[in-house]
């Protein structure tokens, strides 16, 4: 997806001033050059604070486009995605999402990564989530890392250019 950003952090953030004029600042800068495709997953206090100021800064720049790329849904009729579609221009179920169980958030996430530009994280590095249940889906290199750490190493894989608001 052209001109495209996406959004990635850990579920629970320290949300301070800082941080907040931090993410304006990036989102400034991004909108000056020509990003207006705002890639946004679910569940965690960055992906919320992304999506507020996004919205707030899509009054004064009303071409942009807030898309939700979700991991549940696969197939929807007009009356399911008028749901899925609140708040949002757009909302994609991503290829290769269907059938991955408990990972279809980072295959969710490895989607918003292809589809963007720009990812604009925050990530550190010294996060561990609370130990889950183990399924057998998981793979070795999923255990001990959060699903944002995950995604953060595929970025780097794929060369896209990082923002840590860490």
């Amino acid at each position: 997806m052209e001109n495209s950003v996406c959004f990635i952090g850990h579920r629970k953030i320290k949300d301070t001033p800082e941080l907040k004029e931090r993410l304006e600042a990036v989102l400034f800068e991004l909108i000056k050059t020509g990003i207006v495709n705002f890639i946004f997953g679910d569940h965690s206090q960055f992906n919320d604070l992304c999506y507020k100021t996004v919205t707030e800064l899509k009054e004064k720049y009303p071409a942009i486009k807030r898309i939700h790329f979700r991991k549940d849904y696969e197939d929807t009729n007009d009356y399911t995605m008028q749901f899925l579609i609140s708040g949002y221009e757009e909302s994609i179920y991503p290829k290769g999402v269907s059938n991955s169980g408990r990972l279809s958030y980072i295959k969710r996430n490895e989607a918003m990564i292809r589809e963007s530009n720009i990812c604009v994280f925050y990530y550190d590095e010294n996060y561990r989530p609370p130990n889950g249940k183990s399924n057998k889906n998981n793979l070795d290199n999923h255990k001990a890392n959060s699903g944002t750490g995950i995604a953060f190493n595929y970025a780097k894989e794929k060369q896209k250019t990082i923002i840590n608001c860490f």
